[in-house]
């Protein structure tokens, strides 16, 4: 009985690490605030800028699901309580609502808003992780 109950812990354990391992690229929230995101990045029809995903404090949103394909990423996140921003300095695209925009040119004449994104180089990493923090910048981490 012992050697079966130990066998089903190595295995669940086992497929524990297997889901683990899935790439993509999150985001995860460490602060204790709701945090709104929006990714950038380089598609085949050129630079496509998603978000809103709400990342209530504490957990982890997938952006991007499967193998990355690009090598390059940027991000842009709001403290929705505290208004805090993480940003860089690599302007794109954003809208007040649910957006998915095409190009990173004209922002305002196109009627949007122009925000900096911060770049993350995965090293062409099939996934990565991002962690945010409080005031004292973000973290980052491939999985």
């Amino acid at each position: 009985m012992g050697g079966i109950l130990l066998f089903l812990l190595a295995t669940s354990s086992s497929f524990l690490f297997a889901s683990d391992a899935r790439a993509d690229f999150r985001v995860c929230n460490g602060t204790q605030t709701l945090v709104g995101v929006a990714i950038g990045y380089r598609a085949k029809d050129g630079w496509m800028t998603e978000g809103w995903w709400q990342v209530p404090a504490n957990t982890c949103a997938t952006l991007i699901e499967g193998e990355l394909q690009s090598r390059y990423y940027y991000l842009y996140a709001e403290d929705a309580a505290r208004g805090g921003r993480w940003t860089g300095d690599v302007n794109m695209c954003v809208a007040e609502n649910e957006f998915k925009i095409t190009g990173v040119q004209d922002c305002f004449a196109r009627g949007f808003q122009r925000m900096g994104f911060k770049e993350y180089d995965t090293g062409r990493q099939g996934s990565w992780m991002v962690q945010l923090s409080d005031p004292s910048g973000t973290q980052e981490s491939q999985n």
